[in-house]
């Protein structure tokens, strides 16, 4: 079973994945998808107020604030990473459990980053907002460092998400039944 996307005038094809015996998903994946995300950035800057500085999650927001960045001139962005490196000081850290994962995962921020943050006008961005998770582990660490997230924004909103008012995105995502692939 596949799920028709439309957004920005590009269509893709997406598999419906079960995640549980009720729930399933219609998975969307921007690695590799040079197109849609040079397609669909210029669409979500134009959306976003001034910034300072965009942050996203590792991995997938990763070519989505990149694509951002060279958008709206901006030369760096932050990424929250799924393990604390070697290289990490002064670490702060936020869990989280998504509905991909569904289970605890965290995420790391170094201090240079939050320094680098600290007072700052921040965008958090990610593919997709589902459940909301992900932004509330990074709102979390945005707060840690003083930062100011003056928007949250992905390229697609999944079911109920779409319905918040503190979002950006550019199409809803529906959930699916993983008995019958049918649309919830």
């Amino acid at each position: 079973m596949k799920y028709e996307l439309k957004v920005g005038g590009v269509t893709r094809q997406l598999p419906i994945v079960p995640i549980s015996d009720e729930l399933a998903i219609a998975s969307f994946v921007i690695l590799g998808d040079c197109e849609l995300v040079t397609v669909v950035a210029p669409l979500l800057a134009e959306r976003l107020p001034e910034v300072d500085y965009l942050v996203t999650a590792e991995a997938k927001g990763i070519p989505l604030v990149q694509e951002l960045c060279r958008v709206l001139g901006k030369p760096t962005y932050i990424v929250a990473r799924k393990s604390e490196k070697a290289y990490m000081e002064n670490t702060v850290s936020s869990t989280l459990v998504s509905i991909t994962t569904q289970k605890p995962q965290t995420l790391y921020l170094d201090g240079k980053d939050g320094e680098l943050l600290r007072g700052k006008r921040v965008a958090i961005v990610d593919d997709v907002i589902s459940t909301g998770e992900s932004l509330r582990a990074l709102e979390e660490l945005m707060k840690c460092c003083d930062a100011n997230v003056v928007a949250k924004a992905a390229i697609l909103a999944e079911d109920k998400a779409a319905e918040r008012k503190d979002i950006i995105f550019l199409e809803r995502l529906p959930l699916f039944d993983a008995r019958t692939g049918e649309e919830k």
